[in-house]
């Protein structure tokens, strides 16, 4: 055999050689996502890349991309970018793709959810194949269903305990139903991009903002920069890992799967992470030193009666079918 004439030097060479020729030929992805790398998303993709690389033994890498770097810093324009092929991959949440495809609002309607397991019904069901496939006419794939999680309001004026508290705050929003909630509750929106939300918190440019505790509020370290939150639960927002259909269609059926398969245990280990967050967060917050006031079911009812009007709105540009499904779904779960 040839190698048995080399040094062990000159043999240890070739190996490292050979390996350094392996890593040259995987062919690697680009994915964007639009918060920091401290976040639950960003652990998600980066189990995505892990899971990826091992099922293809390391012919397929993911490179992430946090705070919607190859978009500009533009949120919103990840999801549009994926769908026209110049992004591979993206972790991006329903509320921000809403200016693409407006159905995706239907997850965030205001109390529309009142639990983790009403949620799991929808996006496990026949409701979240349903945006899968409007989400496909986008020409993105959806490949599995993560959680920003349920959105509750911090701020720095005052505790909020009824609507009424946020009266003329200036309230930062991701996108344009939030838009429509505050300002039926009386509140002054700016829409913001997240990556320039921190220094305005800072800076008193916005009193506040509504973002999950596990997924945000804790690991890009809102409680620095706020000194009040509410449980109000008034909104859930998932995420989802989407491929571009170009992509997608480029590959045969066997990278399909493993691409599928990890896309689907990524989400599943980052929604499991975001939860366990989310429930030990309240009482790290305190320990920050924020005032956490948690709403009696009479006070949550007046939120909600207050956001109906937004509802209203946003479900009749869903689209009453879309948003009966969702209903049915919640029902048959409880």
């Amino acid at each position: 055999m040839r190698f048995a004439k080399l040094g062990a030097t000159a043999l240890t060479s070739l190996i490292a050689g050979l390996a350094m020729l392996g890593t040259v030929s995987a062919e690697t992805f680009r994915l964007s996502h639009n918060t920091g790398d401290t976040t639950t998303w960003h652990r998600g993709a980066e189990k995505f890349n892990e899971l990826l690389g091992a099922a293809t033994g390391g012919d397929l890498q993911v490179r992430t991309f946090p705070n919607a770097q190859l978009s500009g810093g533009d949120q919103m324009k990840q999801a549009e970018m994926v769908g026209r092929g110049a992004l591979d991959f993206v972790i991006t949440s329903a509320i921000n793709v809403t200016p693409l495809v407006p159905e995706m609002a239907v997850f965030s309607l205001p109390y529309l959810y009142a639990n983790y397991e009403q949620v799991d019904a929808t996006t496990d069901g026949a409701a979240g194949d349903k945006m899968k496939e409007i989400m496909l006419a986008h020409n993105i794939v959806v490949l599995a269903w993560g959680e920003n999680g349920f959105r509750e309001v911090t701020n720095n004026a005052r505790p909020i305990k009824a609507p009424a508290d946020l009266q003329g705050l200036k309230m930062r929003v991701a996108g344009p139903m939030y838009i429509d909630v505050m300002n039926a509750l009386g509140a002054n929106p700016q829409q913001m991009q997240w990556s320039e939300t921190f220094t305005a918190l800072q800076q008193g440019v916005v009193d506040g903002q509504e973002n999950p505790v596990g997924a945000v509020i804790i690991p890009q370290r809102v409680y620095e920069v706020q000194k009040y939150l509410t449980t109000w639960h008034y909104s859930y927002d998932p995420v989802f890992l989407g491929v571009s259909k170009k992509r997608w269609d480029s590959w045969d059926d066997e990278t399909k799967a493993k691409v599928q398969q990890a896309a689907s245990e990524a989400m599943a280990y980052q929604k499991e992470i975001t939860r366990e967050d989310t429930a030990k967060g309240l009482e790290y917050l305190r320990e920050k030193g924020m005032e956490v006031y948690e709403p009696s079911a009479e006070e949550l009812q007046a939120f909600r009666d207050s956001t109906k009007p937004a509802f209203d709105t946003w479900a009749a540009k869903v689209g009453d079918d879309l948003v009966k499904s969702f209903q049915d779904a919640i029902s048959a779960s409880n």
